[in-house]
């Protein structure tokens, strides 16, 4: 006699479904989990100092995306995105060497002193400090890479200046400027550990002026004024570049085998006046020595940070050539100037 056979039920299966609505291949919510958490794994550690700063912020919310991102600073970063591990520390402390020994980054991204503005900040032996742990604890923990934001402000605006300066032009921005000198002290400091520490991977990062929707920095500031002063006499040509294209710049400094030192631009410069007509300012032209007069006046009843020394900036240009970034980074600025200025 024959026995019956009893059919079986397949397993049932979650089809899914494409952008265009056809069923693909059946999975499992599981199985999707596992892959993300395996992805996260192998996600590299990248460490931003000055991560609550204004860029920091911004490049904290960029790097999440595809790396680790640990981020040291001495102020809150309540708006951070959840993943990013924040920790309110002086980098010259104990506790941050400890956790920097402890956790290993791979990657480091130094925030320089020209893109971190606060009141009370720190400068001279502080800043120099700073770095100089830093760079000690990159030594120690092996981290492969290292990318500086350093300025193009540094090479220092001059009437006698280069049309476009190369990244091999000297740094003269600090003849007349304290903070600016700190920051070359730093800019030096990280180009001699280039010979030091060859197994590290080192990039400084001098871009122009950044602006965009979350920079609070003095030219950001500047611009956006209803009313502007200018200098009597004096239309600079003037580089910008938007904040979403710096981030975009740090990334592809954090790839493999890029090292030196590189220009960062936006597509184009612009006469200060056109700038300020993009972004419909009220332009008002001030003589120079009156215009110093007050920012002196103004900073000594403490109404502005700006000092007089930041006028030679509305004097001359500093124009710099961003051409190694493209060649050797593949960089190319995507925002256009007038859409940079509209975005602020």
């Amino acid at each position: 006699m024959a026995t019956k056979k009893t059919p079986t039920t397949p397993p049932t299966t979650t089809p899914t479904t494409t952008p265009r609505g056809r069923k693909a291949g059946p999975t499992t919510a599981a199985a999707t989990a596992e892959r993300r958490s395996a992805a996260r794994l192998t996600r590299p550690r990248v460490l931003v100092t000055s991560g609550a700063s204004d860029l920091g912020r911004v490049l904290c919310r960029r790097l999440h995306r595809d790396f680790d991102v640990i981020s040291i600073d001495t102020r809150a970063f309540p708006d951070r995105p959840k993943d990013v591990d924040h920790h309110e520390v002086d980098l010259r402390r104990k506790a941050a060497q400890a956790l920097i020994k402890k956790s290993k980054p791979e990657l480091v991204v130094h925030i320089g002193p020209m893109h971190d503005e606060r009141p009370g900040r720190s400068r001279g032996s502080s800043l120099l400090e700073a770095t100089a742990t830093l760079l000690k604890l990159v030594e120690e923990v092996g981290a492969k890479k290292l990318v500086v934001l350093s300025a193009a402000t540094l090479y220092g605006p001059s009437a006698v200046s280069a049309a476009f300066m190369s990244e091999d032009a000297a740094l003269l921005g600090g003849q007349r400027h304290p903070r600016m000198a700190d920051a070359i002290a730093v800019d030096m400091m990280v180009q001699s550990f280039f010979w030091k520490s060859p197994g590290t991977e080192t990039v400084i990062l001098r871009p122009v002026h950044i602006i965009g929707p979350h920079m609070q920095n003095l030219v950001s500031r500047y611009l956006r004024m209803p009313r502007v002063p200018t200098l009597l006499g004096f239309d600079p040509m003037v580089q910008l570049v938007h904040e979403d294209d710096l981030t975009d710049a740090v990334v592809k400094a954090l790839a493999d085998g890029v090292r030196g030192v590189f220009n960062i631009t936006g597509p184009t410069q612009a006469p200060l006046s056109r700038v300020l007509a993009v972004r419909g300012s009220h332009t008002i032209p001030v003589p120079g020595p009156l215009l110093a007069a007050a920012l002196s006046r103004m900073g000594a009843l403490r109404l502005t940070r700006v000092s007089d020394d930041e006028l030679v900036h509305l004097k001359y240009a500093c124009l710099v050539d961003g051409k190694r970034a493209q060649t050797v980074m593949g960089f190319a600025a995507r925002r256009g100037l007038q859409d940079a200025l509209r975005d602020m």
